[in-house]
């Protein structure tokens, strides 16, 4: 009976640890979707970016004049 017992321990062990394991892969899972979705983001914008500054002098304060202008 205590070979029984010790099956049935190590078997609840086991599910607990799958248990866990699932809900962590769940986790993790969302933590991707979210991160590939804000990358994605991200490329549109860069691509806004470089095509809204194609053809045009680059902005910053070496192409502005200086203040007292």
């Amino acid at each position: 009976m205590a070979t029984d017992e010790r099956h049935s321990e190590a078997l609840i062990d086991l599910e607990v640890r799958v248990a866990f394991q699932g809900k962590t892969i769940a986790e993790l899972d969302a933590v991707v979707r979210s991160l590939f979705s804000r990358i994605d983001t991200l490329e549109r914008q860069l691509s806004e970016l470089r095509a809204a500054g194609d053809g045009e002098t680059p902005l910053g304060p070496a192409n502005e004049p200086p203040p007292h202008y």
